[in-house]
Parts: structure tokens; sequence; C-alpha cells
């Protein structure tokens, strides 16, 4: 569904349509390879023509953006920290730390409920934003830290992407998973990737549903 945002008169300079934060899952079941699949599919998402025409639909309420790896209760990394994503050169700089960077310390298990608890937390310091978003990625179930079904911040829209081939028992099992204990908020989804190697593709076909903006104006 799109983003409805009712504009009475000409909007603020400075005003951020939404604040939109990424979290990726790096605990064991993830290897080497499937690490980098994530990153640089994720680079390359965010420089698709159509996430880009998304981004940049409104430049007087840019987008901020955040991503940070997780896995275990207290293994949560940010790799880039907020940043408003007001031109081409802003989110090509987020494409290349994407790209160079190296897996940090983490953990083998799987906590989703402290993974949504440190996007939350992050989510906090964007008050002003109209619109705040979490998106957990992972391809297992929770299996320590808080359940993620009581862990329910408010205020914020939760979506997951599910990646097939982990520990979560089957791409449809890990995806009615998600529905049931991770996502949150009215028009929160879960979109699916049948594994590692279609991250890129899933990722583009989120990005586009959550950037969606319709603009309604008093004038």
């Amino acid at each position: 569904m799109p983003l409805l945002l009712c504009l009475w008169g000409a909007t603020a300079q400075g005003a951020c349509r939404q604040a939109l934060v990424l979290g990726l899952d790096v605990s064991g079941s993830v290897d080497a390879a499937e690490y980098r699949l994530q990153m640089d599919g994720l680079a390359a998402a965010l420089l698709h023509p159509e996430v880009q025409t998304a981004l940049f639909a409104m430049p007087e309420a840019p987008v901020s953006l955040a991503i940070y790896e997780w896995s275990g209760p207290e293994a949560q990394r940010v790799i880039v920290p907020w940043r408003v994503i007001s031109d081409p050169l802003a989110l090509d700089a987020v494409a290349t730390t994407l790209r160079h960077v190296q897996r940090g310390d983490g953990a083998s298990s799987t906590a989703l409920g402290a993974a949504k608890s440190f996007g939350a937390a992050m989510l906090s310091k964007q008050a002003a934003c109209w619109k705040r978003v979490l998106d957990v990625s992972g391809d297992g179930t929770s299996n320590t830290g808080p359940r993620p079904k009581i862990v329910r911040p408010d205020g914020i829209t939760i979506n997951g992407l599910v990646i097939g081939g982990g520990d979560g028992g089957g791409l449809d099992a890990l995806a009615a998973y998600y529905h049931a204990y991770v996502v949150q908020g009215p028009d929160a989804f879960v979109e699916t990737a049948a594994g590692f190697a279609s991250f890129e593709a899933a990722m583009v076909r989120k990005l586009k549903r959550e950037l969606q903006v319709m603009v309604v104006s008093t004038r």
C-alpha cells in the first residue's frame, strides 16, 4: 500500500519522509559467500534505477537510511550510520561502504528479538520522520534471546525479507514464521528470496514497495 502523506501547503525544507533501517542476518547459518551476496546485493539493489526513482521521488523530503548486521543477542554492528539520501552521491557512498565492508565478529546463534530491539532503538532517534520502517532480513527462526513475538516497539513498521536455504524449515514455513512473530504494522509485509543468489532481486522488490509514496496536497 502506498504511503499517504497529506501536505498542507508547501513541504518544509529539511523534512524527513521516511526513516528506513535495514538489518542483515550474519548468524552462523550464513557463510562467507552468502555474506558477500547480501552486502553486494543490497548495494546493487539500492542503485537499481527504479529504487533510485523511488528514493528521490520527493527531494524536498528525503529518506534517511541506516544499515546494521545482526546475529546473537549481543551481536549487532552498525555498517552504515544514519545518512540522509538526498542525492546520488550520498547513495553511491552507501553502496561503496557495503561493497567494501568485511564481516565483523558475530555469533553463531539467531536472535531475531534482539535484532528487532536494536533496529527499533535506532529508529527512536528519527522521531521527526513521517514514517519509520525497520526491515529485518534472515534465513532462519530465532533460537536465542528475547522471543521476537514479544518485542513490539511502538510507532514503527517492521517488514521482513526471508531467505530460503537456511535453517528456517523451508521458505514457506519461514515466511509464515515472520508473518506470525516478526513483522508488525498495518501495512507490514514479508518479501521472499529463494536463496542468497536471489537476495538482490528480492531486495529490489522490497525497497520499491517500502518507498512507494503518494502525495496528497490541499492546494
